[in-house]
């Protein structure tokens, strides 16, 4: 639909009839039930029409919302369309061939082009071109998000893209999340039940600025044409099949004949509010090399990515028209060379009648592709993403060439924050494959693992958070996390994911991620203009969480996942409680609010006093991790001051007593115990614990091949994931505890922080940098000779570094700053080792007097 200049009242008036119009159908389909058109061919393009979904299982979602929700004003009056075929009445039929459909609308550009702008989402994943060019960078897009709750949308500039005279846009749809097979993940949980789900749909406005004045608008409507095309089948699970003989040519470019195509029909919104993405989209980040290929048995070959990593492949195919090549993923591989898919099965589907009527056996990660009369071809999947290092190809009459072959890697695109180097190769491998880890868990949520599950726990984040923070800008991605739980959570209940998938066992440690999240925000970012926004809803939180828990501890829930030896959930739960108690009552410092400041500081004290009465004040009998014990009391600050010597005693003790004097703990235990080992045992004991090859430990992991972190201490080659973030807390070790990083409490946003830099005897140098709201800080050290030691420290305009250096009582002390020596007197305490510098770039050395 064109129109060019339309005065306000006219868009008003058209925009109201619309409405009007859709609401009239709405009552009708209330009344009467749905409208399905049975001629698909008809050209009749200005019916407001839409599909049966009668009878169709699981498909609650929809039935809830058949009225249009807030259109963004970006829209202007476009409409969601879809094409006319009904899902399947029956599970078992999901998995048979259902085609993409794809999109086409001719339009004329009338005069020299100022601006050309485009938005666009969908529910599912969308896939964008004009004149057969795609339309920006973002892959899996828009992001995935409860659909009836909020939809993200993205805004393109396409000046350059438009043709003077007749253009075309082209949009292909994928099932994403919104479409999911009804796969029974541990044989019980059905995304088709747990998610808000329908066939996928559209919604776009295309706006052209003319260099006159003059503007003009192509939306989405019933003048939209649509057919199907290539790809048979997506899920964003089992993978694609795409059949290049079905290959429409020509499709998205102005001119081609689409006669035969049908008109677009224009269907339900999903429900939710449309918002503009404010966040970094998915993109593919990195192009990866295989380093070999080989071939295990007659007919199969494996592919060796050299890398464990998130992403798909781009691959040259050839063959006959119709030669049918096969693909297969996996983390690992067995000891006579063939594919380990295991570690990455869909919902851990591994024998038949798991996955439910008309699921595979084994839910593989896999694509297939179709030879086309072309003979030949580059293969890029769309609309899905495999976890894996490996990849086997059966069906090719050759072996392929690494030149025909490139792996690319898929995450959401944040910015770079931290950077972490060493003298230890170990360590710089380690970070390595956090950072890796991190990365390919990072696909619009947070997840546990990319492959089996892709759902957004909050244990991980309640984990890892600091870590992500330190390493990338998660800023934006973090927030649209928060919005995610908004989304998930319940009046009564505690959930473990958002976007919500079904899974509600978890407890507390899990859904307090929704206000730990934001305490990071806060701490790392000043984001205080995000505390006033959901200030309300946190109190409302804080009360459901009283109800759950009316006594204060917590019974019940997952407590330290992975953990070697147990851990009652009483211990961790009570101590997310408490974390989440001392967070309130900052809020409401923030806020100004001094009756809830008052109320949270009572509840913090009566939760820390009952730890302390359970934990610390009488013996812990029975099997307990001790680790994770004495950590999470020192790490939550139970233990009283004049009894602190007590427990960093059992607290080593206990370190001591671990495997091969190692960590034992679990997913929270670990963090805990990097902290308080280092804060009051020494940074030292945590070196020769990361710094071992040993078994448990992430030097353990790198010397038995692991590219990104285990899910588990001890590598399972058949049940665990190789690509699990929870154990990467010890990149924050490297931050805090080597380069000294730490962000103030009391002056969020690094306007004053903390520099305090570990220099244990086994490394040379450390190199440590991060991107703070005020600019860049650096923080590196050198042993320059026995005894002596160099720190360079760039402190940003506007804030200051609390500077800490263990070394400098009883030694010699010299400063530069920006160059310049500075007299020792200009710096107030320098002679103590705890000073503070403001902006400029420092030389420090210590060395013997």
């Amino acid at each position: 639909m064109i129109k060019n200049n339309l005065k306000s009242k006219i868009k008003d008036l058209r925009y109201n009839l619309i409405l009007m119009i859709t609401i009239l159908v709405g009552c009708q389909i209330a009344l009467f039930g749905l409208y399905n058109s049975s001629d698909q061919n008809s050209n009749y393009k200005g019916e407001l029409a839409t599909t049966d979904y009668m009878g169709i299982e699981n498909n609650h979602q929809l039935q809830e919302n058949e009225f249009p929700s807030p259109i963004s004003k970006d829209f202007d009056n476009a409409l969601w369309i879809t094409d006319n075929r009904s899902l399947p009445k029956k599970d078992s039929l999901f998995y048979l061939d259902h085609p993409a459909p794809i999109f086409r609308k001719e339009f004329k550009a009338q005069s020299k082009i100022k601006k050309a702008t485009l938005y666009i989402t969908s529910a599912g994943y969308y896939k964008g071109s004009i004149n057969g060019e795609p339309i920006g960078k973002n892959v899996l897009d828009p992001a995935w998000t409860d659909y009836s709750k909020r939809t993200y949308y993205t805004e393109y500039d396409i000046t350059s893209q438009i043709k003077k005279g007749n253009n075309s846009l082209g949009v292909s749809l994928g099932n994403g999340f919104y479409n999911p097979l009804p796969l029974r993940k541990w044989g019980r949980r059905n995304l088709r039940k747990d998610l808000s789900v329908g066939k996928p749909t559209f919604i776009a406005n295309l706006v052209l600025q003319y260099q006159n004045g003059d503007s003009q608008s192509i939306i989405t409507d019933s003048s939209w044409k649509y057919s199907y095309g290539p790809i048979i089948r997506n899920s964003v699970y089992l993978g694609t099949v795409y059949d290049a003989r079905q290959e429409v040519k020509g499709w998205q470019l102005p001119g081609f004949k689409d006669t035969s195509w049908r008109y677009a029909i224009v269907g339900n919104s999903p429900g939710g509010d449309l918002q503009k993405a404010f966040f970094p989209p998915v993109q593919v980040t990195k192009t990866i090399i295989p380093t070999a290929v080989t071939s295990p048995k007659n007919g199969v070959y494996l592919v060796d990515m050299g890398v464990n990593f998130t992403g798909t492949y781009k691959i040259k195919l050839s063959g006959k028209i119709g030669d049918t090549i096969n693909f297969r993923f996996g983390e690992r591989i067995y000891d006579d060379g063939s594919l380990n898919p295991m570690t990455t099965v869909i919902g851990q589907i591994k024998r038949k009648g798991v996955g439910g009527p008309g699921a595979p056996d084994i839910a593989w990660q896999t694509d297939t592709y179709v030879i086309g009369k072309d003979g030949s071809a580059w293969f890029e999947p769309e609309f899905t993403y495999h976890v894996y290092r490996y990849m086997e190809i059966k069906g090719l009459n050759k072996a392929p060439q690494i030149s025909d072959i490139q792996g690319l890697a898929i995450h959401t695109n944040v910015d770079d924050a931290g950077d972490f180097n060493s003298s230890s190769e170990l360590f710089n491998k380690i970070q390595e494959i956090t950072e890796r880890t991190f990365l390919a868990n990072l696909v619009s949520v947070q997840s546990d693992c990319a492959a089996r599950e892709k759902f957004g726990y909050g244990g991980d984040l309640n984990a890892t958070s600091e870590s992500y923070i330190t390493n990338y800008d998660m800023q934006g991605i973090y927030r649209k996390t928060v919005y995610d739980w908004v989304d998930a959570m319940k009046d009564s209940t505690f959930v473990d994911t958002a976007p919500f998938a079904g899974v509600e066992y978890c407890g507390i440690s899990w859904e307090s991620a929704y206000l730990t999240t934001q305490y990071y925000l806060y701490l790392y970012y000043n984001d205080t203009d995000f505390v006033k926004e959901l200030y309300e809803e946190n109190i409302k939180w804080m009360d459901k969480v009283a109800r759950i828990h009316p006594e204060g501890m917590v019974n019940n829930g997952l407590s330290d996942h992975e953990s070697l030896e147990p851990v009652p959930v009483q211990l961790t739960g009570t101590s997310h409680y408490l974390q989440c108690a001392e967070i309130m009552e900052t809020f409401a410092k923030v806020m100004g609010d001094k009756d809830n400041e008052n109320k949270y500081n009572s509840l913090a004290k009566k939760l820390r006093g009952l730890i302390k009465a359970e934990f610390w004040d009488k013996p812990v009998n029975g099997k307990i991790n001790r680790q994770t014990l004495f950590s999470t009391l020192l790490y939550h600050n139970v233990v009283p001051k004049n009894e602190l010597e007590a427990a960093k005693d059992s607290l080593q003790k206990a370190l001591k007593n671990g495997p091969n004097g190692h960590l034992n703990t679990g997913i929270f235990g670990t963090k805990y115990a990097l902290e308080t080992i280092s804060k009051n045992i020494s940074p030292e004991a945590v070196y020769e614990v990361v710094n071992s090859k040993e078994y448990p430990g992430w030097g353990f992991m790198v010397d038995n091949g692991a590219t990104t972190i285990w899910e588990t201490w001890k590598e399972s080659d058949g049940v665990f994931s190789n690509s699990h973030p929870m154990f990467g807390s010890v990149s924050e070790w490297f931050y805090r505890w080597l380069g000294g990083i730490q962000p103030d409490p009391e002056n969020p946003g690094f306007k004053k922080f903390v520099l305090s830099p570990s220099t244990p005897a086994g490394l040379e140098f450390v190199n440590t940098k991060y991107e703070s709201p005020f600019g860049t800080i650096v923080s590196n050290w050198k042993k320059e000779s026995l005894g002596n030691y160099r720190y360079e420290m760039t402190i940003p305009k506007n804030s200051i570094g609390m500077v800490n250096l263990k070394e400098v009582p009883s030694q010699k002390i010299s400063i530069t700053k920006n160059g310049v020596l500075l007299k020792n007197s200009s710096i107030k305490n320098l002679e103590t080792g705890k000073f503070e510098l403001n902006e400029g770039v420092y030389s420090i050395v210590v060395s013997p007097k």
